[in-house]
């Protein structure tokens, strides 16, 4: 059987470790990665190895060569041109896979049982075989889920936190029968897990996942490189070390001086050729690779030192990763998850500070203390995008130097010359984190459009008339008044796409931005006429003689917080008596008990002035409360299902989208008006794609959300939610009140349970397990259906926390409370078992 290892990448998350190497040539116990994998399939037999390059291709062909030095016979396929993708590159040496051969991606550790994978293939009469595993935490991985006789039936290809179904995933090992590769194009990118596996599928071909018992790590960033050499080390996986073990836990190469007053705590690799002087600390978990010399008194903490590295005296290394032929003088402390580069130096008494990154063939100077990356930016970090747009803790997280950078990344994705828009609110936070963007935009080259402060819908409906590559808002958050937020728009005044979203997050974490010369540095432009823009497009959408003659009276409460309070003149131009309160900016936000406060005083003036309604406008301009004409809050559920009523009853046979976990009381009034729900992911860029995809959608969003009027604009806009309200009552002849009574009476309740990241994919995968295929409903989360009542009860992981949020929905309370008490009860159990050795008792609960 022949092998094709998978050896193309770059490893851009394992920089600076592959700035001059392959990722399969990065060292694991003094190894590259791929002699591992190499050694692997030869205890199994297999010695024909057929390896597909493309980065740095000589690096891997001078160090094996044809193979015989290692006991396997080697042949290379270089991608000249541009990378095919993972099955691209198989199909380009079909030739030579004439019978049932083994696919093994050459940036893992592992030491599975590939026989008995490959007699599971063939036993099975498999097209292809997926060699599985299961992992605490999926995110970064693609999830399979597989039936009772292992036949693969699904697969997400690195889902978000909610969409976790299991915590089975494919580790990119793969044994095919030739026959499969007749499905791709020719010298065309393709992809294993996104193309052919996903064609195999829908052609119903024999495709099955093995799961294999044993140690997997993807070596796919700086984390995972240390704790596979810690691993290793522990020998947790099997490896073929490259030296003798001098005693029980401590390998010593040929050719070592070791000084006798130094101590060494196993385990511990020493390589070949190295000096280790008086009275050096070394303790367990260290690896030093050949040609390495050490100083007297230097303390060893955990550190990988590759080949020739000199450590000076009283050198201070903790959990780092020092490269090839990098000096670190005397006193220097390099801290944890710190690396330095190749052929760099680390000055006498400089700090590195942790996970610190810096490039090949750098100085840092002595004295100096490290504190970002040599480069440019700061301490890297794993995700810069968490379910809307990028936050984090004001001036803490979200600094002026963060968001430089965040705009030069943003910057650096799109062509240089383009126009972008940004806006904020009027807090001088935002004001700050704004200007910082800005300055980041420019030095890419790209133009920016400044909107300065102006509520969220505005900046929206605004974009699509302004030519931009898309925008940027900045605000204080809506549910943390200690955070930023910053949402990143397209051209249509979309939230963007997660594809969009990795992209920039690739060029800010790999540090790929763009620098442009003097005369190529972006501009600022001020746009005029953008409440005059607004004020048309809001007027087309609405029946403004309805709302003439309507006479309402209508009170606003802004909470010290919303940018533009333009409602208040468009109201007045339509004869409407705005009454406005709180409208000043308060600079300090408002606590949710304050915010309650306000909504209790809204209500107050709302019965003493006798208005039609009241509303409590937050988030920027996207969200709202209303109170009725007797002082009474319509919110959240409530508040969707009045929506949702008002506008089908305006609309007959339209179409609403609402998010998974919204009541059922929808679907009960759609069904009222010949209707349609369409049900989307919980989180507003979701309910924003689905509501402009979609034909005949009237409304989108939800209570917590927001809505969206897709006539309007692509975004939730509370403003323009209240003139509608009024036209809609006026034509309607109802009250806020007399719609509240019409609505139908569903129980939903929910409840929040801790739930630890690692555990979150092996509680949904148990939740698909335990219940009947016909009752599972997988938009988000996991939701079990019981059609004998139309009830419902939905288990949504948190995107951001580590938590899990339980929906029980029915028009029968006593079911909701049952069902979500067993459920909550279920979940922590789980947890509280996964966390220490069992999982609860199989058992579906509906």
């Amino acid at each position: 059987m022949r092998a094709v290892l998978m050896a193309g990448g770059s490893g851009t998350r394992l920089r600076p470790l592959t700035c001059d190497l392959p990722k399969p040539m990065v060292p694991i116990l003094n190894r590259p990665i791929a002699e591992h994998i190499i050694n692997l399939l030869k205890r199994h037999q297999i010695t024909e190895v057929v390896a597909t390059l493309h980065y740095l291709p000589d690096v891997m062909r001078d160090y094996f060569q044809d193979g015989s030095d290692f006991g396997v016979q080697m042949t290379y396929a270089v991608e000249e041109d541009q990378p095919l993708g993972t099955a691209g590159c198989v199909k380009n040496i079909a030739e030579l896979l004439d019978d049932t051969f083994l696919v093994i991606s050459g940036d893992s550790i592992t030491d599975f049982d590939l026989s008995a994978a490959i007699e599971f293939h063939k036993s099975n009469k498999s097209k292809a075989t997926l060699v599985l595993t299961r992992v605490p935490n999926p995110v970064e991985f693609g999830v399979v889920i597989t039936d009772e006789q292992m036949r693969i039936r699904r697969f997400l290809e690195k889902p978000s936190t909610s969409e976790i179904f299991s915590d089975t995933v494919n580790t990119g090992i793969y044994i095919l029968e030739p026959s499969v590769l007749d499905y791709l194009p020719v010298n065309t990118e393709s992809d294993f897990s996104k193309d052919l596996f996903p064609l195999l599928l829908e052609k119903d071909e024999p495709m099955y996942g093995y799961i294999a018992e044993g140690y997997w790590c993807d070596v796919g960033h700086l984390d995972a490189y240390r704790e596979a050499q810690y691993d290793a080390l522990q020998q947790k996986v099997k490896l073929d070390y490259a030296y003798n073990e001098h005693k029980p836990g401590l390998w010593i190469g040929q050719n070592t001086f070791v000084d006798p007053t130094a101590r060494i705590q196993t385990p511990a690799l020493i390589g070949s050729n190295c000096r280790i002087g008086a009275r050096v600390t070394i303790e367990a978990g260290t690896v030093i690779g050949d040609n390495v010399t050490i100083a007297t008194d230097a303390d060893l903490k955990r550190p990988i030192l590759w080949n020739g590295a000199i450590i000076g005296e009283e050198a201070h290394l903790r959990a780092c990763v020092i490269c090839r032929g990098t000096r670190v003088d005397r006193r220097a402390h390099v801290l944890e998850g710190a690396v330095v580069g190749p052929l760099s130096t680390v000055g006498e008494e400089a700090q590195v500070s942790p996970y610190v990154r810096v490039w090949p063939s750098k100085r840092i100077e002595s004295g100096a203390t490290l504190n970002i990356n040599l480069i440019w930016g700061n301490t890297a970090q794993r995700n810069l995008f968490g379910q809307r747009g990028v936050q984090g803790l004001a001036n803490i997280d979200i600094t002026p130097e963060f968001a430089v950078k965040l705009g030069a990344a943003y910057g650096s994705t799109l062509k240089s010359g383009s126009q972008v828009a940004i806006s904020r609110d009027q807090r001088s936070i935002s004001r700050m984190v704004s200007r910082a963007l800005i300055a980041g935009l420019m030095s890419v080259g790209v133009n920016v459009q400044n909107l300065e402060a102006t509520a969220i819908p505005i900046t929206r409906m605004i974009i699509p008339t302004l030519s931009v590559a898309g925008g940027i808002h900045v605000r204080v958050h809506p549910d943390r008044p200690d955070y930023i937020l910053i949402e990143i728009f397209d051209a249509k005044g979309i939230n963007i796409s997660k594809g969009q979203e990795k992209k920039i997050e690739g060029a800010y974490f790999k540090e790929d931005l763009r620098r442009s010369q003097i005369h190529e540095i972006g501009n600022v432009t001020y746009p005029s006429q953008v409440m005059d823009l607004y004020s048309t497009g809001f007027e087309k959408s609405l029946n403004i003689e309805a709302i003439r003659h309507s006479s309402s009276k209508v009170v606003i409460d802004y909470g010290y917080s919303v940018s533009g309070a333009i409602l208040p003149i468009l109201l007045a131009k339509f004869g409407c008596d705005a009454v406005v309160l709180n409208a000043s900016l308060n600079q300090m936000s408002l606590s949710a008990v304050e915010r309650e406060g306000l909504l209790t005083q809204l209500g107050h003036v709302v019965e003493a002035l006798r208005a039609n309604f009241g509303v409590q406008v937050s988030a920027n301009g996207e969200q709202l409360i209303l109170v009725d004409e007797s002082g009474m809050p319509v919110r959240g559920e409530m508040l969707t299902a009045l929506m949702v009523s008002v506008m089908l009853t305006a609309h007959p046979r339209g179409t609403v989208i609402v998010p998974v976990h919204a009541s059922s009381a929808v679907e009960q009034i759609a069904r009222r008006h010949d209707g349609r729900v369409i049900r989307t992911k919980a989180n507003p860029t979701a309910l924003m794609e689905a509501s402009q995809a979609n034909p005949n959608v009237i409304l989108g969003g939800s209570g917590d959300m927001g809505f969206i009027f897709p006539q309007l604009h692509p975004g939730f806009d509370a403003m323009f939610c209240i003139a509608k309200l009024i036209e809609m009552l006026t034509v309607q002849e109802r009250s806020l009140a007399q719609i509240r009574t019409e609505l139908p009476r569903v129980s939903h309740k929910t409840y929040t349970v801790r739930c630890p990241w690692t555990v979150k994919g092996a509680l949904m995968r148990y939740l698909v397990e335990t219940h009947s295929n016909e009752n599972l409903e997988l938009i988000d989360g996991v939701k079990i259906v019981n059609h004998l009542n139309d009830s419902w009860v939905l288990i949504l992981p948190d995107a951001g926390e580590p938590l899990v949020h339980i929906f029980a929905n029915s028009d029968d309370r006593e079911w909701a409370d049952n069902t979500l008490r067993k459920y909550r009860s279920y979940v922590q159990e789980f947890v509280e078992q996964e966390e220490g050795t069992e999982a609860p008792k199989a058992e579906a609960l509906l």
